[in-house]
């Protein structure tokens, strides 16, 4: 690939055969069409509607659930043709059906979040309504910029964009805002020069690129990148060619389901092999007889709601996360922040304002403090010996004189209009009183000598009732050397004795301060009008200079401090310098060390991968890096199993966002691309958002992790009542052997009703205890991992235990089938909703208040009245095959039932016994 930066603005021509007083012709531009293509971006093709819609059903848990529908249909069909038992077979149709609506209810739920949030890259095809003036058949034309072609000269003035990669033939005061692609804030001066070795893309000064947008002055450049084949459209092909890494909380459902599937197999094969050898022999009669059992506790032993449970749950959490700013784009995200481990973040924009602030500034008399960041125009100015600013000292007339930026409120907010360094001095002066309008009242303006890289100065020439006088403002090493004295503690002295001015120089520059220095010169009318810039700006009195930052935003310290708290290392990647960068780290706590490692882009470009893999660990600021190179470090820290989320607001934070475990936009000052790439925005550009939202994110993963402890111990239970009834039931009175404990949709209104309304109530629980002291969660470890798999299977066994028990108390009592049948659907309904309490805690029931979450009081109670309902409502006394029962028995399914939780936690409590 030519490096055109490396060839001089003549063999650049020469290359692509064009005749800078010509222009490309038009048969040139169809032979370059046809060899470059257009100015457009290659898309991604979008996902049909339908595959969107067919991924809900994609899900492992969610297969294993068609499964169960398909069995379910068999045991139906096996009824309805094989058995006769029209009863049975309208059980299993019934719960087929209802198994299919969740899934569909979870499909949609997926479906709708996606299209209601996905877009592709259509912020990049912003492009396509703009126009751009092109030289060709050597005459001037505006054409729409798709149009452009490799080769075409194009002509910029300040407030254009740059419509395709250039190299500049022709510079004049022109400078380009590249914070899109480098993520520095300031302007960068533009020149013709070739630049002989590699440089990093920020520092290619005789290049433009498509994106950019013109600050200050002119220029005329060359086109020799369009369309793909543009830095902005390297970014978009590596947005379309960066896979999304499977969540935390995916990998975690995907293990748990296997499980699940294993376990439900083995229930199947186990209850075929005893009810063979209850039969005696192996025969179709033998295991047609227990299979309708064993279809029945293999539907029994998967949790039916979770997929949409989980959902739901994790909308909970996206909501949480939006009232605090937050806006989810993905659901499995909500989880994901609370996994995080490393935040990567850009600087520019996320970590500071992008918005160039006179934080200090010296006049020749006082230093003064400027407080207030931004462009907003407030803020105190306070001296260092208490004095009041000086309003017509010569370093504030001269920094808003020679200036040609302003700063607008258009509907409460102050918008910027020209080089961030301008807008810089033109919001000093406001916050001082001093305006160019009032200024302009008793200084005309008669000549202006723009700013040049060569010369990297800028000055105006005055008329004033006193005479002519020349201001002058540039980098204070050019103006010493073009100064024959200074103005130091209110008194001018020699240029030679700048010691002390230059002390000032050095204390900016390692606060990482960017410095502009004001000068001025009296001079005559003669020389006003007709002397040369050379011959202006010399002999000059400097009186003073400035530091300049992008600042830092005014909460990141406290989140940086806070995410440490949680063992989240804070990690920043930026275009910008390394100097710069340091600073920034160590004053937001990033770093504790002023002398911390900074690992530059262009020592990342000559590491091997395995090379990077070292240092990423331990390393918290990259500087001068590319969008290359933050995808790298993303994948060597996610090589260390750590979860990465990365956060920026520029083009060139795109593809490293979505290379991310999540993508964090800012919803403000962020550009639409990277909103798309995101998976989180943050709505008030706050980095204290993304803190809550980690904390949120922990809180939903817990209240999960919680779910699915109570949603499995109410399987356990179901599935041991109805194994205790397989093996050791008998003809009891009414109630012949082969009565099942529970009917099959009894089990089905469980899980659906009684189980999942209240597991949707503890998304709304509030943390145990203040897991932002914790460290991150291990993603590999199983969600039921630290004795919860033992504390399902023991509570689960005795709950099932007690249904069972239930069931043949209610048989002896003389109950009927219906009735004993119902006696052991109410003991586990309420079992589980006393149950839920305890879920809540990850140590026991009398640990947590149980009035704190006012959803699940609720949801408890509707889960309850209904349950009983469906007892004495007749049409559900045939569907369901429940029974009305005494008023007693209703008293003791309701209470009885809550031994178990209270008893099993009590000993826990007393014995400390975690396995329960």
């Amino acid at each position: 690939m030519t490096k055109f930066y490396q060839l001089t603005t003549d063999d650049v021509l020469d290359k692509l055969l064009v005749d800078s007083n010509v222009g490309l012709t038009n048969e040139q531009v169809q032979e370059n069409r046809k060899l470059y293509g257009t100015n457009e971006l290659n898309e991604k093709k979008d996902t049909p509607a339908w595959k969107i819609f067919l991924k809900g059903f994609q899900e492992p848990i969610v297969i294993v659930l068609l499964g169960a529908i398909l069995l379910s249909l068999l045991s139906s069909f096996y009824a309805f043709n094989f058995q006769n038992n029209v009863k049975h077979g309208k059980e299993a149709l019934y719960e087929a059906i209802a198994i299919l609506i969740l899934v569909i209810i979870n499909a949609s739920i997926v479906f709708f979040q996606e299209m209601s949030t996905k877009k592709s890259l259509d912020a990049l095809k912003e492009m396509d309504d703009r126009t751009t003036v092109v030289l060709r058949n050597e005459e001037w034309q505006t054409i729409p910029t798709k149009d452009i072609v490799v080769g075409d000269l194009i002509k910029v003035k300040m407030g254009d964009f740059v419509e395709a990669d250039v190299r500049w033939i022709k510079s004049s005061e022109l400078q380009v805002i590249e914070s899109h692609l480098t993520g520095e804030a300031d302007a960068i001066s533009k020149d013709t020069a070739a630049i002989s070795k590699d440089t990093q893309l920020a520092d290619r000064s005789n290049m433009g690129y498509s994106g950019s947008t013109v600050s200050n002055g002119q220029g005329v450049g060359i086109v020799v990148g369009i369309g793909d084949n543009t830095e902005l459209g390297n970014i978009a092909s590596m947005l379309q060619n960066t896979d999304k890494k499977a969540s935390p909380l995916q990998t975690t459902i995907k293990k748990l389901t296997s499980s699940l599937m294993k376990v439900s197999a083995g229930i199947v094969l186990l209850t075929i092999i005893v009810g063979i050898i209850k039969a005696g022999e192996l025969s179709v009669a033998s295991i047609s007889s227990v299979l309708s059992t064993s279809i029945s506790l293999a539907v029994a032993s998967i949790p039916d709601a979770m997929p949409i449970v989980l959902s739901i749950v994790l909308t909970i959490g996206a909501t949480k996360t939006a009232l605090n700013n937050g806006l989810v784009k993905s659901l499995n995200s909500v989880e994901t922040l609370g996994s995080t481990s490393y935040i990567s973040s850009d600087k520019t924009g996320t970590l500071t304002q992008n918005q160039m602030t006179v934080t200090n500034f010296y006049d020749g008399t006082n230093s003064y403090d400027v407080k207030g960041r931004g462009y907003t125009p407030e803020g105190d100015i306070i001296s260092d010996s208490s004095s009041v600013v000086n309003l017509d000292s010569a370093f504030l007339i001269g920094a808003v004189l020679v200036n040609e930026a302003s700063v607008k409120e258009e509907d409460g907010v102050f918008k910027p209009f020209g080089n961030p360094t301008e807008i810089a001095l033109n919001v000093l002066g406001q916050k001082a009183g001093v305006t160019k309008e009032s200024l302009l009242l008793k200084n005309k303006i008669i000549r202006t000598l723009p700013f040049t890289s060569d010369r990297k100065m800028m000055s105006v020439v005055v008329e004033t009732d006193k005479g002519y006088r020349l201001y002058t403002k540039g980098a204070p090493d050019v103006l010493l050397q073009n100064s024959q004295q200074l103005l130091l503690d209110g008194k001018l002295v020699e240029s030679s004795r700048s010691q002390n001015f230059e002390k000032i120089i050095d204390d900016y520059a390692k606060q990482a301060l960017r410095t502009i220095a004001v000068a001025y010169r009296d001079i005559t009318k003669h020389q006003a009008q007709t002397s040369s810039v050379e011959e202006l700006e010399q002999n000059l009195t400097t009186v003073g200079v400035a530091g300049i930052i992008d600042p830092p935003r005014p909460e990141v310290k406290a989140s940086v401090k806070t995410l440490n708290e949680a063992k989240i290392e804070v990690v920043m990647i930026t275009g910008d310098h390394a100097q710069t960068a340091r600073a920034i780290a160590y004053d937001l706590g990033i770093v504790k060390d002023k002398n911390a490692r900074v690992i530059e882009g262009s020592e990342i470009e000559e590491m091997a991968d395995d090379q990077l893999f070292n240092v990423v660990i331990g390393t918290n600021i990259y500087a001068r890096v590319t969008p290359e190179h933050k995808q790298r470090i993303i994948r060597q820290l996610q090589k260390h199993k750590q979860i990465v989320a990365m956060t920026g607001d520029g083009v060139n934070d795109a593809p490293a966002l979505k290379a991310a475990d999540i993508g964090i936009a800012m919803g403000i000052t962020g550009t639409e691309v990277t909103k798309d790439s995101a998976d989180l925005i943050l709505l008030d550009d706050k980095f204290t958002t993304i803190e809550k939202s980690v904390r949120n994110g922990r809180m939903i993963y817990a209240n999960i992790k919680n779910f699915m402890r109570h949603e499995l111990t109410t399987n356990v239970a179901e599935v041991s009542s109805l194994l205790f009834g397989l093996f050791l039931t008998q003809t009891i009175g009414q109630v012949p052997g082969e009565t099942a404990t529970l009917s099959a949709l009894m089990v089905l209104w469980v899980n659906m009703i009684s189980d999942s309304i209240p597991s949707f109530a503890l998304g709304y629980d509030v943390a145990e205890s203040d897991i932002m002291k914790e460290k991150p969660r291990d993603v590999n470890e199983s969600i039921l991992a630290n004795n919860t798999w033992s504390r399902v299977l023991i509570r689960g066994t005795v709950m099932g235990m007690m249904v069972y028990l239930a069931f043949i108390w209610a048989a002896r009592m003389g109950a009927t089938s219906n009735q004993a049948q119902t006696v052991a659907f109410l003991t586990l309904v309420f079992g589980q909703l006393w149950h839920v309490f305890d879920a809540r805690s990850s140590k026991t029931i009398f640990r947590r208040n149980p009035f704190e979450n006012k959803h699940l009081l609720a949801a408890v109670l509707f889960a309850g009245v209904s349950s009983i309902l469906v007892t004495t409502i007749p049409f559900f006394n045939t569907v369901m095959g429940t029974a009305q029962l005494p008023i007693i028995v209703y008293l003791m399914v309701i209470f009885i039932p809550a031994l178990p939780t209270f008893v099993l936690s009590g000993i826990k409590e007393i014995f400390k016994i975690k396995i329960w």
